[in-house]
């Protein structure tokens, strides 16, 4: 709370005491004001996104005249409950099962008086984790990141490719990639987060439903069949290679080991400090599948405030995301991390023409989500972003990678087990 608006202490006593100088005892002295206590927010983001975070959050604190935000880099049930905390994956799976440790965002900020320009309604295209039945925020999605394809323009270049030709197809993607293993590269293409790219987003690029009428996972048909085993033919013959379930192959990608990588647009700060030039493009796509392209999907981390604060604490978070949500806030924080917008004033500065070879990835990005309108089909889902499916999906991959198992097996004990956890 900003204390510097209220009438002091001493000024209150002045006033009580107005009048004939008999009618009042002498005031005491008044004690000092109570120190404002720091306001403490967690988060485990990737270091690059948390020296953004940690920057950020400087700049707010000498904006603002009062309490400050600290931030800790523990996970949000180590310790004391921090009055908020940036989860994502695994870690918000877990903060939001059981009893609501919660206060709604939306909640949080009417009743400190601060207006924010969000969306009014959920996206379709956004995983629905964040928002209610009425489409209302309860936490802010501050890292979306979808997937687009990152090129190394040297390494075309020296072996006679063109630099600015970035593939477009699976059918274009192949012939580089054997191109490139002709002429001695060890490693053509990669990609980060294999589940969610290969089978999820390829799903809603294609519109192919992820997630069947019935609310069951559907990752079994023909279209899903056919692109992991051209996905394991290709790992195969070295084409492609796969480095984990995270953002592993970005890291090789940076070190100029692979020269093609699929991965979230939020890895373009981490990929371009390879020392190379980055050609960033779509998602790539299948020309024989009527309605190709269709729309890619957005996830990530996302800021949730703790249950039980004191008001003073839910007014300055309240600001801090008001300060976060301004277009030159937003700029330095996707500069940074390569991370989405939060809202329009984000979007129009990521369009500008001043700042649009800076951040064309993330105007690639935004393409890929909003360019074409979701169908029922394309729509993110509540099982494509949760933990334990993708758990379930990258053991099937692997088991493909690793083992040899034929892709329609691997995606049948895939659905199988999903569906025996109940999850819908």
């Amino acid at each position: 709370m900003n204390t510097r608006s209220l009438i002091s202490p001493i000024a209150l006593s002045l006033a009580l005491v107005a009048g004939p100088a008999f009618a009042a005892p002498k005031a005491k002295p008044a004690a000092p004001a109570a120190a404002v206590a720091d306001i403490e927010i967690t988060s485990q983001l990737p270091k690059d996104k948390q020296e953004a975070l940690q920057a950020l959050i400087a700049r707010f604190n000498e904006s603002n005249k009062g309490a400050r935000i600290v931030l800790s880099d523990r996970a949000w049930d180590a310790g004391a409950p921090a009055a908020a905390q940036i989860l994502d994956g695994a870690s918000e799976d877990a903060f939001l099962s059981g009893k609501q440790r919660y206060k709604p965002l939306y909640a949080v900020v009417k009743d400190a008086g601060v207006k924010l320009d969000v969306a009014e309604r959920a996206s379709p295209v956004v995983a629905p984790v964040a928002v209610d039945a009425k489409g209302r925020l309860l936490g802010l999605p501050i890292g979306l990141a979808t997937p687009v394809f990152f090129i190394n323009q040297d390494v075309f270049r020296k072996n006679g490719l063109d630099p600015a030709a970035v593939p477009h197809t699976w059918a274009e993607v192949q012939d580089v990639a054997g191109k490139l293993i002709d002429s001695g590269v060890s490693c053509p293409l990669t990609v980060a987060r294999p589940a969610t790219v290969l089978l999820e987003n390829t799903a809603a690029w294609h519109n192919e439903a992820f997630v069947n009428g019935k609310g069951e996972i559907a990752v079994n048909g023909l279209s899903y069949v056919r692109h992991l085993a051209r996905m394991a033919s290709w790992q195969k013959s070295r084409y492609l290679q796969i480095f984990g379930h995270g953002d592993e192959a970005v890291d090789r990608f940076a070190s100029g080991s692979c020269a093609m990588l699929i991965a979230p647009q939020s890895a373009m700060p981490v990929a371009s400090k390879g020392g190379f030039a980055v050609g960033v493009s779509a998602l790539p796509y299948y020309q024989d599948v009527p309605g190709a392209h269709q729309n890619t999907l957005a996830d990530g981390p996302a800021l949730w405030v703790s249950a039980g604060r004191s008001a003073a604490e839910y007014k300055t978070i309240a600001r801090f995301v008001q300060f976060w949500l301004e277009p030159t806030q937003q700029v330095d924080w996707m500069r940074a991390t390569g991370y989405l917008p939060l809202n329009r004033a984000g979007y129009f500065a990521a369009s500008s023409r001043t700042l649009g070879a800076e951040l064309g990835h993330i105007k690639i990005a935004i393409d890929q989500l909003i360019a074409t309108p979701a169908t029922a089909n394309s729509r993110a889902t509540t099982l494509g972003c949760s933990p334990r499916v993708l758990q379930v999906l990258n053991d099937e991959l692997d088991s493909v990678w690793n083992q040899g198992k034929a892709a329609k097996l691997a995606l049948d004990e895939a659905v199988a087990r999903v569906r025996a956890l109940g999850l819908r």
